[in-house]
């Protein structure tokens, strides 16, 4: 069972950047593809972004298209996702998670996930 950490969150001012990480040990990263998900206070779960495997394929929620960028690099085990143009609605506790098989958007097909790291923008 890979298990992830993730790392990188914090307090920023709206409109700063933040880099998460999310480091997997126990496996190898690169046979699952990866996903990036948040969950602010009271609300549910919510699928921010995702990466295929070979971090050929990206794909994004809507409110964070053009402002977020994921990645990975499989030679650290490690993936990445870089916030840019944050705002207070973006406030949450994010979450990396993999699977086995092609990127989804699904909490539920995502058997593996990390402890989370809060980021807080403030305004």
């Amino acid at each position: 069972q890979v298990q992830l950490v993730e790392s990188g969150g914090g307090l920023v001012q709206a409109g700063g950047s933040l880099r998460l990480s999310c480091a997997a040990s126990g496996g190898t990263l690169s046979s699952y593809s990866m996903g990036w998900f948040r969950q602010a206070p009271g609300k549910e779960r919510e699928f921010v972004a995702a990466i295929s495997w070979s971090g050929s394929r990206t794909y994004y929620a809507d409110s964070v298209k053009g402002r977020f960028t994921i990645s990975r690099d499989n030679a650290k085990n490690t993936g990445y996702l870089q916030m840019d143009s944050l705002n207070p609605e973006d406030t949450a506790v994010y979450y990396c998670a993999n699977r086995r098989g092609a990127p989804s958007g699904r909490p539920a097909d995502f058997g593996s996930w990390g402890q989370g790291t809060q980021v807080t923008v403030s305004s």
